[in-house]
């Protein structure tokens, strides 16, 4: 499989900027290249709103894409996709909505058999899973069921932030992921901040991004271990 996994789309240098090399590179796009997008994490934001947004962002890269909500037989166009772009937003409502139409499998099929290359950020990113359980968003509406595309055999918190304000009295970030692998033993997570991600190539992986803002990896509820940039095995 060819995935690539981002913490996150936005940055001060645009939608997508920072990450255009990277997406280049995972795309390789030739002749025949089909590059099928995934709205449904959109909520506030119009599924053609993101579709135009996410279109003209990939340009650079030479992909032009169609719109999975457009499609009148969908199932046929994740068949023929020879890349599939699964955008962020609410993890929720994008599984809820893949799952009750009958996607969220044939998107699985479809990138485990080769067939197409796999891009997501956040709750894309989360989509790649095994479950949606390390997702920062409010369950907004009923996912019909926490099982996702299980890519990976890892879990994925994007944003992923050591951060508390002051006079925050909640939990931390790394505290909520250290309670998910205490009570989830043997699902390790990668906690992926702003500006990075991972690189799947045929099984090796690749950790993307600065190295002034390494991951984190958490396998039980101890404090997780530091992960720098570049090539990765676990």
């Amino acid at each position: 499989m060819q995935l690539l996994l981002l913490s996150n789309s936005s940055s001060p240098l645009g939608f997508l900027t920072h990450a255009l090399p990277a997406i280049a590179e995972w795309a390789q796009p030739a002749a025949g290249t089909r590059v099928l997008f995934v709205p449904y994490a959109g909520v506030t934001r119009t599924w053609d709103a993101y579709e135009t947004l996410v279109a003209e962002a990939l340009q650079p890269a030479g992909l032009a894409l169609d719109s999975l909500h457009r499609a009148q037989r969908p199932l046929e166009a994740i068949a023929r996709a020879t890349h599939i772009v699964v955008g962020g937003g609410n993890t929720f409502a994008l599984v809820r909505e893949l799952r009750r139409t009958g996607q969220l499998a044939a998107i699985a099929e479809r990138v485990r058999s080769g067939g197409a290359r796999y891009l997501g950020w956040s709750a894309g990113a989360n989509l790649a899973c095994p479950r949606l359980c390390t997702s920062n968003d409010m369950p907004i509406v009923d996912p019909l069921g926490f099982d996702t595309l299980g890519l990976v055999p890892f879990q994925i918190n994007p944003h992923y932030t050591e951060a508390h304000p002051e006079g925050h009295r909640g939990e931390t970030r790394q505290q909520r992921l250290r309670e998910f692998a205490l009570l989830n033993p043997g699902v390790p997570v990668l906690g992926l901040p702003e500006g990075t991600g991972v690189r799947v190539d045929a099984g090796s992986y690749t950790l993307l991004g600065d190295p002034q803002t390494p991951a984190r990896w958490f396998t039980d509820a101890d404090v997780p271990a530091i992960l720098p940039m570049g090539p990765w095995k676990f």
